[in-house]
């Protein structure tokens, strides 16, 4: 990053700090909606804010509309270019912490019992479930978002690429997102994904009865330099998990999922199965 950029958010983050005051960033944090770590990142320079997010800090920090101009202007200054820029219109403001995270981590642990997670996802498939979700409302949002999710999946061939482990509940290869046609290349898709270096995705069957995690899906974000995160979904874009205790609960029911699933072996078998069942 250019230093002028640095500079200008090193500017903004001290200017941010000043105007919180006295206030906790938890405090502060808890009224917008976002994790501490997310203000701390912001207020520390190490991740720039983007125009949305401070419009709504300004204003539960009370900065008069006056002096907001100068600070735009820092946020301006010091805000990258990041590769996901083309698609940010298309997707809510706090999904950018989302897959700013995902890219830097090293490893991923997602638990998903409605569809084949969003790395893993052929373009057909990925479209069929964003064009109904409930805050879309138009084909180019769906196309943009279908495009976006389409660009993540290249952390999954980067040297080195973080490791991937899922636990599928099987009821995702079975449901008929975009008909059975869409469902069925999306399998065989899946089947391959599952023997790549760096993925182990293991299928929970139904047989696997009650588990740790019934209710909700989740992905538990790893790093070299910082503690783990967790990010849990929900219909205006999920919700990001930092304090540790929180944290270790989810890995704790991933650890118990995994325990239940089939191994990859059988995991690799019930999907072909199921793909074949649906040229029936």
């Amino acid at each position: 990053m250019a230093p002028t950029s640095m500079a200008a958010r090193r500017e903004l983050g001290d200017e941010l700090r000043r105007l919180r005051g006295n206030r906790r960033g938890a405090e502060v944090a808890g009224e917008l909606g976002w994790s501490e770590s997310k203000l701390s990142r912001i207020e520390t320079a190490r991740t720039g804010i983007s125009e949305a997010d401070l419009e709504r800090l300004l204003s539960v920090l009370g900065v008069p509309a006056r002096d907001r101009p100068r600070l735009r202007g820092m946020a301006g200054r010091g805000r990258p270019r990041v590769w996901w820029a083309p698609y940010r219109s298309s997707v809510p403001d706090r999904y950018d912490e989302y897959v700013a995270l995902e890219a830097e981590a090293t490893a991923i642990c997602e638990w998903e019992a409605q569809v084949i997670p969003g790395l893993l996802q052929t373009d057909e498939y990925a479209h069929a479930v964003i064009e109904v979700g409930a805050d879309v409302q138009d084909a180019d949002t769906a196309q943009r978002r279908t495009a976006l999710r389409m660009a993540r999946q290249s952390l999954l061939a980067r040297v080195p690429s973080p490791r991937l482990c899922v636990v599928l509940d099987e009821s995702a290869l079975r449901r008929e997102v975009g008909g059975r046609g869409v469902l069925r290349r999306q399998l065989q898709h899946l089947y391959a994904a599952a023997d790549r270096p760096g993925v182990e995705l293991r299928i929970l069957p139904f047989a696997a009865g009650a588990h740790a995690a019934l209710g909700e899906t989740f992905v538990v974000l790893e790093f070299d330099k910082r503690p783990p995160v967790v990010h849990s979904e929900d219909l205006v874009g999920g919700r990001l998990r930092t304090r540790p205790e929180d944290v270790q609960v989810y890995r704790d029911a991933f650890a118990d999922l995994r325990s239940r699933a089939l191994p990859v072996p059988a995991s690799r078998e019930l999907i072909a199965r199921t793909g074949e069942d649906l040229r029936v």
